[in-house]
């Protein structure tokens, strides 16, 4: 079977858009989101084009993002090729969709008409940059228009990389403007619906992708091999927040039964199906296809085809309204007004353990970080080598203590008490770097991954290459870690950051990415374990961790002694009525970066000088095997030194 690559496309793009748009004509009739509203109604072709073009949008968002994804990750020079012009069609088609929805989603919610004059663009730009829906909107738009022009002007493998990372950019605003945008729960919500546009997205994408660069031989079983990997990611990202995304939406029992209940139900059964697909037939189709590329298209077919009813039938799912929440209308508390949920009980020494506040994002983070070392050691275990059992329990402890602090009882109360956001900054910044770096997570891929020989860059290739870019170069340096480490506190508690991380949602992610960034460099620049550029002496190291301990010391007894309020209009209105008062809470925030922060440092300490004392004695033994080689000729030299020495006076 002998296709182009263009045809080929456009057959899966046609596939896929047909089961679409009757899956959506459907959801919007049963759940009602295409229903006259009952005031100022923009019209049926409003009602019906805005979720047409959000159906274009997703669509074109996945083919963009799948194909840049199976590009970076599968492909060779002539693959990557053949898929530049679906990348630039696919980001030009989004930029289009973007603009015609963010424009039919403003006379949705403004209730006007299109018009040429100046009422019409002033609303319009009040839209974009007033309301938060539009200003979410016209961001997408903007990553539109960026990436429409990066894959114009830049077509190489490394620019291919920044591409993808403007693609997934671009998924933010919208997951941050959907049905969660005003909700309790907002956090999960949001981070929900962002892992599931990132499954999507890559699972359908991909699979269109790979339809375009199928051809029969041995070349399209390696692509469909390296296609099911990124597959399976994808459906355990799509399953899992799809399922919590629109499930935390039904408020009892019964919504179950609600338009918006049934249409969930109906994505849950295809979402079933999918799955059950690439467990019935993934397995053993590469063998397959090496013998028959018809068991290929037999597969494809009626997975593009149910995956365009899992898209159609999600975007009327987000046009449908919410079952009716019996609190909407209860009093807001201060705590609920300032965060969207509610304020917790007290804190009891129990609570430390039975508290927990879901955060699905770095959930799967965390469980997905552990499942693939373990894959890994496994896969070394398999070959017959060996890895140290250490390196794998400080991993593992590492993502734990990760999944503790972002899913646990110090992200419950973290935007509640000053205290308790500041144990979860000295955890996330000294304890889990301190317990991930052993672990030495480059050295095991680059051991487990076998070096790719068609031209392609797996995760091995890209991970060498990051590790070795001047920036790496640069962020690496001890110097450079142990300041960013320590000024980085002054940098965010007394500047607007801290405001930012606070207040925002986008802004506690950057917050959590940050404090382990600099803490795993800072971590990684004294002990670790994997290659580095810089090789520092055990002096300078422990200068540099003397000076950050001094330099927490001093922050943290700033903070006892501060006072004034931190964010008074956040921490010091939240209503409590128990523990201790704001300011008290802060110093004991302080207390706790003093104190209970320089444990990690001490432990880095410790092992400084236990790699110190292991490299003083391999430097010995060193010696020690050469002066064997040599005869101990060293050692007769420096005898016969010493014995002309002791003759000079002698001679004088």
């Amino acid at each position: 079977m002998k296709q182009t690559a263009a045809s080929s496309i456009l057959r899966s793009i046609a596939l896929v858009a047909l089961a679409a748009l009757v899956s959506i004509t459907i959801g919007l009739l049963l759940g009602g989101g295409a229903e006259p509203l009952a005031l100022a109604d923009p019209g049926p072709a409003v009602r019906w084009g805005q979720p047409i073009s959000k159906l274009i949008l997703n669509m074109s968002m996945a083919v963009a993002i799948g194909s840049l994804v199976l590009s970076a990750f599968a492909a060779n020079q002539e693959e990557r090729r053949k898929l530049q012009p679906v990348i630039g069609g696919a980001a030009s088609l989004w930029l289009a969709a973007a603009a015609t929805y963010f424009i039919l989603t403003y006379l949705n919610v403004s209730g006007s008409t299109i018009s040429y004059g100046p009422l019409f663009s002033e609303g319009l730009w009040l839209f974009a940059t007033e309301i938060e829906l539009g200003k979410l909107l016209a961001i997408n738009l903007l990553f539109a228009l960026l990436l429409s022009l990066s894959t114009i002007a830049f077509q190489g493998q490394r620019m291919g990389a920044v591409n993808t990372a403007i693609a997934f950019a671009g998924l933010y605003p919208l997951a941050e403007s959907g049905h969660a945008s005003s909700d309790a729960g907002h956090s999960l919500a949001v981070n929900s619906m962002l892992l599931h546009l990132v499954g999507v997205t890559v699972w359908v994408g991909g699979l269109v992708a790979l339809f375009a660069l199928f051809s029969n031989g041995e070349r399209s079983s390696v692509l469909v091999a390296r296609y099911s990997t990124l597959a399976l990611l994808s459906f355990v990202l799509v399953a899992s927040s799809g399922l919590v995304s629109g499930f935390i939406r039904l408020y009892q029992p019964s919504d179950l039964f609600s338009p918006y209940g049934l249409l969930l139900i109906g994505k849950a059964a295809l979402l079933f199906v999918l799955g059950m697909l690439g467990v019935r037939y993934r397995a053993g189709l590469v063998e397959k296809i090496k013998e028959k590329a018809s068991a290929f298209w037999n597969l494809v077919v009626f997975e593009l085809f149910v995956m365009g009813l899992a898209i159609g039938l999600g975007t009327a799912l987000a046009a449908t309204p919410l079952p009716e929440n019996p609190n909407e209308f209860a009093p807001l508390t201060p705590a609920e007004i300032l965060t969207g949920d509610p304020l917790p009980p007290e804190l009891r020494p129990i609570g430390w353990i039975t508290t927990w506040d879901i955060d699905l994002l770095w959930l799967a983070v965390a469980v997905i970080s552990i499942a693939l070392y373990l894959y890994g050691v496994i896969r070394l275990r398999w070959r017959g080598d060996s890895w140290s059992i250490a390196r794998t329990v400080s991993w593992v402890a590492g993502m734990l203590v990760l999944l503790y602090v972002t899913n646990g009882a110090p992200n419950a109360y973290q935007e509640f008490l000053f205290s308790m956001h500041m144990v979860g900054h000295m955890m996330l910044s000294m304890l889990v770097p301190v317990l991930l770096v052993p672990g030495a997570p480059v050295t095991l891929i680059t051991r487990v991954q076998q070096a790719r020989k068609d031209g392609s860059w797996g995760l091995r290739e890209w991970v060498l290459w990051a590790v070795h870019t001047p920036y790496a170069w640069l962020i690496s340096h001890p110097l450079f870690a142990g300041l960013n480490f320590a000024l980085s506190l002054v940098l965010f508690y007394y500047t607007p950051l801290f405001r930012w991380a606070t207040e925002e949602h986008l802004g506690h992610q950057w917050m959590i990415v940050h404090f382990l960034i600099t803490g795993y460099l800072f971590v990684q620049s004294l002990i670790g374990v994997d290659p580095q550029p810089h090789k520092p002496s055990y002096p300078l190291k422990l200068m540099l961790l003397i000076g950050t301990m001094a330099f927490h010391a001093f922050f943290g007894l700033g903070l006892m002694n501060e006072k004034s309020l931190l964010l008074a209009d956040w921490f010091g209105s939240m209503g409590r009525t128990w523990g201790d008062d704001p300011l008290t809470d802060q110093a004991a925030g302080g207390a706790f970066a003093w104190g209970v922060g320089e444990i990690p440092t001490i432990i880095i300490t410790l092992i400084v000088v236990w790699q110190w004392s292991r490299s003083d004695d391999r430097e010995r033994r060193r010696l020690d095997r050469a002066s064997d080689r040599s005869g101990n000729k060293d050692l007769s030299d420096y005898n016969e030194m010493l014995a002309k020495i002791n003759k000079a006076p002698d001679q004088r």
